[in-house]
């Protein structure tokens, strides 16, 4: 099972990642010179990555203003927190306010309502 990273980390890693991709594809567009449409194409769809970069850039933004700042009790640096459990962005601290899931094993499943472990 791969490490669990912060919420707003792992979003914005998408972000970037959707950022090279779209210029990836352009530049891959570019060996399609003597077919114009082709070469159109692949240009379109990287601006569409790039473009959905920015949404999503903006997305994470806007929910990133309404998370809860905490301080890590491990590492004592400020980090924001989505959701009942996350991890401290700096230390991957499992994190969480929730009451009823101090000292369980760290779960991401407890942020989805209908799916919560007993």
């Amino acid at each position: 099972m791969k490490p669990y990273k912060n919420k707003i980390n792992r979003i914005r890693s998408f972000a970037l990642s959707l950022i090279f991709i779209g210029v990836i594809v352009m530049y891959i567009g570019l060996f399609f010179r003597k077919y114009e449409i082709v070469m159109l194409l692949f240009m379109v769809l990287g601006v569409l990555a790039i473009l959905a970069s920015v949404v999503v850039y903006a997305w994470i933004g806007t929910l990133s203003t309404r998370a809860v700042q905490i301080v890590c009790p491990n590492c004592g640096k400020e980090t924001k927190m989505l959701g009942r459990v996350d991890m401290c962005g700096h230390c991957r601290e499992p994190l969480t306010m929730d009451p009823t899931l101090e000292g369980k094993d760290f779960d991401e499943i407890y942020n989805k309502p209908n799916k919560r472990k007993s």
